[in-house]
């Protein structure tokens, strides 16, 4: 597939990923779905780990990935744009949400999701419902239904 740049397109962005198949296989959705990848660093392993080289394959293009060496930057850096903030604590499903062209949709890290100072940062906060008894999902299968959802809405896919 490809894609028109001066079209606007959703873009994913990874909060400190921690788990380096996930961010692999998230890399290789967004490059398959023609979406810009954003990493807030640190991230809790290094690019040139095996485990994350195998599963990312030849779908690692610089080009479609921005990384922020923090939080801050990453803020100051959107300080203009709508940022959508994935988490299990939210009230509001993304069934019942209007997902816009250029959104940046936020997934926190594996591990601990976001700080409280990230929540409070973020207007829009959506959940995946899921089960009663279950905790989460795998982020890169949250991943792949929200920016399903995003692309659909936006008439993208």
């Amino acid at each position: 597939m490809t894609q028109n740049s001066t079209i606007l397109r959703p873009k994913i962005a990874l909060y400190e990923p921690d788990i380096p198949q996930n961010t692999a296989a998230i890399i290789r959705t967004c490059a398959c779905l023609g979406v810009k990848l954003e990493i807030i660093e640190p991230c809790g392993f290094l690019l040139s780990d095996k485990r994350f080289k195998r599963v990312v394959m030849d779908y690692m293009d610089w080009d479609k990935i921005d990384i922020y060496q923090s939080s801050q930057k990453f803020f100051e850096a959107k300080k203009n744009q709508r940022i959508i903030l994935m988490t299990t604590k939210a009230s509001v499903s993304y069934t019942k949400f209007k997902f816009e062209k250029n959104d940046t949709i936020l997934f926190g890290r594996e591990s601990a999701g976001v700080p409280e100072s990230v929540h409070q940062l973020i207007n829009d906060r959506l959940k995946i419902p899921m089960s009663e008894d279950t905790r989460s999902l795998n982020i890169a299968s949250s991943v792949a239904i929200i920016l399903a959802e995003s692309l659909r809405q936006t008439k993208l896919i």
